[in-house]
């Protein structure tokens, strides 16, 4: 038969290899509860994907010393109860929760994580966390949104380069007949300039024909002049014969 001593050697090896094993770790106190209360809790961790064991305090104490699980050694007061949690740490956490809702004799009092000591109320946040598969479902989801969004993009460009041009050969399109109207004004210019150039014109024409008219005129004149000189002295003439 074997020794008391070896009884709890054994048994604080058992302690450390499952707090070694398992992912985390949560104490509590199970003070009240009834034998098949405490099956049940089992079979509901179970399915969470943790493991309850009950243990002596004195006994863990020697199984956490010294070692990265010292940190429960605070909360080994009272019946003892370990939840070896192997793994999603909400769903544990959750499933312990709910139980103790239901019978309040079982109490939470703190756990370990990646090191790091959890109080009730961390634990009962992790509680109302989704689980990790709902977590990773969001986390792909976030990440494919922007890979969709890409691809829409990248199939969305060669469609807009394909409207791009069709409205750059359109508008080309519509800007080529504007050529020749800027041509025919062109040529309507240049013919009401043409036509517009005899009307200035007009002025010095009448001039040349004035001078014209002038010369014409200036024999006449100097005619008239001749005429009126020669009534003139021809009484003078008429004077002289008689005087002589």
């Amino acid at each position: 038969m074997d020794s008391p001593r070896a009884e709890k050697v054994a048994v604080v090896d058992e302690v450390r290899e499952r707090l070694a094993a398992a992912s985390a770790s949560v104490v509590t106190e199970y003070r009240g509860l009834a034998v098949a209360q405490l099956a049940q809790l089992r079979q509901t961790l179970t399915a969470a994907g943790g493991d309850y064991k009950i243990f002596k305090n004195t006994l863990v104490r020697l199984a956490v010393a010294d070692g990265e699980h010292r940190l429960l050694e605070p909360l080994l007061a009272g019946p003892t109860g370990i939840a070896f949690v192997h793994g999603d740490v909400s769903a544990v956490a959750k499933a312990l929760r709910d139980f103790s809702r239901a019978n309040a004799h079982l109490v939470v009092k703190g756990g370990l994580l990646d090191g790091n000591l959890l109080s009730s109320a961390e634990l009962a946040t992790l509680a109302d966390l989704p689980s990790r598969e709902v977590l990773l479902a969001r986390i792909a989801g976030a990440i494919a949104a922007p890979m969709r969004q890409l691809g829409a993009l990248m199939e969305a460009l060669p469609r807009n380069l394909a409207y791009g041009l069709s409205a750059l050969a359109d508008l080309r399109g519509a800007a080529a007949p504007a050529a020749p109207e800027a041509e025919a004004s062109s040529a309507a210019v240049e013919d009401a300039g043409i036509r517009e150039a005899p009307a200035e014109a007009a002025p010095a024409e009448a001039q040349q024909a004035a001078r014209e008219t002038d010369a014409e005129a200036a024999p006449a004149e100097a005619q008239e002049a001749a005429r009126e000189t020669d009534a003139e002295a021809a009484p003078a003439e008429a004077a002289a014969p008689a005087d002589g």
